[in-house]
């Protein structure tokens, strides 16, 4: 099942691939503002034609004053007045159009990015370090990808520009169409550009986020009081300085090369414009506007090639580089999704059940999980114990579809949970991590995001502080539940980790009816009392044996499962059964009395631990 965490591969060279995932890119910006779109693609157009003209202008005006033709002079000064007018207030309106355009595209992307991320039913793309790479580079181009429409109407106008005064100087001499051909290589080598700097990019992009984390590390709160301890203030600026240069010295080589071929590109063009500008002059027998013409004509052509490339570098960098990476998240996501076909149950009648069950981390090979057979049955308070990197937290991450298994699966009451839609299959888990996150929101919130639907429900907050013995830490708090936290915020109040804990536990409690509570060492800053008292509390209430803090009892009716995972055995011996994982496989699975009774590794670690209290 290892497929379900890999995308079909992307290549930057894919040219077939670039041009659905530009057609993909372009659908989106269309579905978003339709209108605007249009009319500044076509202001775009409009603010280019009267700019091309302006060397056609200057030939009648020259001619016109050799020959004494007032009639042409005065038809050449309001043609270029026209022009200049026209270009100068186009322009301005395209430019906001524009604006407009991309301020509201903005948005819609860097929303659509977002919720990409956010959708993928695993976490398997924050841990493998090709696709962060991958990542962070499209995090880097997604508040770049909505200029891609402005380079596109950009380019559109210059190319009209460059048709029109190619039209221009056909008309004094064919010949003159070989112009634009010496401007090939310099439209060669703007595409070739910033695809080869994109690759050495990607390639540093794990030293450049080793260098950004050194950076956060050496001026950011959190770290500093460590960072001052230990004196390393130095070495973090020297590591960030070294991975720096490893991102940047293989870049810099490589624009360098680009730079070099790129300028002998221009050189090549340069030696065709002088040329022609000869050939004209001597070769032919061509009136004075002709000369003018040509002169003007191919110096804005130089202009408009030169802006024209630019653009094309940057559609190539930027368009084709960001709006492959954007298509292939969004099939990344959505081939989490593919098969997930099956219903969300409404209660657990079996149980959940794990047959063959490996898994390993993405981007390695070393097993954390392997081979584990296991029975979670309806109802059951289960303990898993085991020493650090035993796979505790792993298999609890399985369970909560965080991970899918490299080999094997997990049924629910029968059901493959491969199947099972992970958005749906989560709203019906709760509980708390030891690793959990610090939601600095006013605290109502920052418990309330447990459970959206019900993120504004008093009570229903109320009832969660209470679930997790948090009474204590709001009662301190200066505004109680208003109380905003975070003291880089206004009003903002700092609290313990320990606090903190209390609160993400209580998030883990906003919902009544889970049918999977995961409780991953959440306490582990709690005293040991607090910490036996909170699970007896919750183990009796999964058994059915009292009412719950919100005053229901649901869990027996529901089939509901209690995992829980404690280092103290004192809490972990309540539980109706305990799993022992030792190298990565289940070892030994049993309640508290049939452990001890077997004297296997669970009676050895238990009684080491008692002998520690005594």
């Amino acid at each position: 099942m290892l497929s379900h965490d890999q995308p079909r591969d992307w290549s930057p060279d894919d040219l077939p691939g670039s041009i659905s995932s530009m057609w993909r890119a372009l659908k989106r910006g269309y579905q978003a503002e339709p209108a605007l779109l249009v009319v500044a693609f076509g202001l775009a157009l409009l603010a280019a034609l009267p700019d091309a003209l302006m060397a056609l202008w200057l030939k009648f005006l020259a001619d016109g004053a050799l020959e004494g033709d007032r009639t042409l002079m005065v038809v050449a000064a309001l043609g270029l007045g026209a022009s200049a007018t026209g270009t100068w207030f186009l322009v301005v309106m395209s430019d906001r159009t524009q604006r407009r355009f991309r301020d509201r595209l903005t948005i819609a992307l860097e929303s659509h990015v977002a919720e990409l991320q956010a959708s993928v039913s695993t976490i398997a793309h924050h841990e493998r370090p090709d696709y962060l790479d991958r990542l962070a580079v499209l995090r880097d181009q997604v508040f770049v990808l909505d200029h891609m429409y402005m380079s596109l109407f950009s380019t559109a106008g210059w190319v009209l520009r460059l048709a029109v005064t190619v039209v221009l100087l056909v008309s004094i001499h064919p010949v003159l169409a070989l112009l634009p051909v010496f401007a090939l290589p310099t439209v060669l080598t703007a595409a070739w550009r910033p695809g080869a700097e994109r690759a050495a990019e990607e390639r540093g992009a794990s030293a450049r986020r080793l260098a950004r984390h050194l950076f956060q590390t050496a001026t950011t709160a959190p770290p500093g009081k460590e960072v001052r301890l230990a004196g390393i203030g130095d070495r973090l600026v020297a590591g960030r300085r070294a991975a720096w240069e490893r991102w940047y010295g293989p870049v810099a080589a490589t624009r360098s090369v680009s730079a070099a071929w790129h300028a002998l590109a221009w050189a090549i063009f340069g030696a065709g414009y002088v040329g022609m500008i000869i050939f004209v002059a001597r070769g032919l027998d061509a009136t004075p506007g002709d000369v003018l013409l040509v002169l003007a004509a191919g110096s804005r052509l130089s202009m408009y090639i030169g802006a024209t490339v630019g653009e094309v570098g940057f559609l190539r960098s930027v368009w084709l580089d960001g709006s492959r990476r954007l298509a292939w998240l969004e099939d990344y996501a959505a081939a989490m999704q593919a098969e997930e076909d099956a219903p969300v149950p409404d209660r657990l009648t079996e149980g959940i059940r794990l047959e063959h069950v490996s898994f390993a981390y993405p981007g390695t090979e070393r097993l954390v999980l392997e081979d584990v057979d296991l029975d979670l049955p309806a109802g059951a308070v289960v303990a898993i114990v085991g020493e650090n990197g035993a796979g505790k937290s792993t298999l609890v991450k399985l369970l909560a579809r965080l991970y899918l298994p490299t080999r094997g699966r997990i049924l629910v009451d029968g059901m493959d949970l491969a199947r099972i839609p992970a958005e749906g299959w989560r709203t019906r888990l709760a509980g708390a991590f030891q690793d959990f996150f610090r939601f600095e929101f006013a605290a109502r919130r920052t418990v309330g995001v447990g459970d959206v639907p019900r993120l504004d429900d008093a009570p229903a907050v109320t009832t969660a502080v209470t679930r997790a013995g948090a009474d204590d830490v709001v009662d301190h708090l200066v505004s109680g539940l208003e109380t905003q936290l975070g003291p880089s915020w206004p009003q903002g109040v700092d609290v313990s980790f320990g606090q903190w804990q209390k609160l993400a536990l209580a998030r883990g409690f906003m919902r009544d009816r889970p049918l999977l509570l995961i409780l991953d060492e959440p306490t582990a800053a709690l005293d040991a009392e607090t910490e036996h008292a909170l699970f007896e509390r919750f183990a009796a209430v999964s058994r059915g044996a009292a009412v719950d803090a919100g005053g229901a009892d649901h869990a027996a009716e529901d089939g509901r499962i209690t995992v829980l995972v404690s280092h103290r055995f004192s809490t972990v011996r309540m539980a109706d059964l305990i799993v022992v994982l030792d190298g990565a496989r289940v070892v030994e699975v049993g309640s508290h009395q049939e452990l001890i009774a077997r004297r296997g590794q669970y009676a050895d670690l238990y009684g080491i631990q008692a002998a520690a209290y005594r």
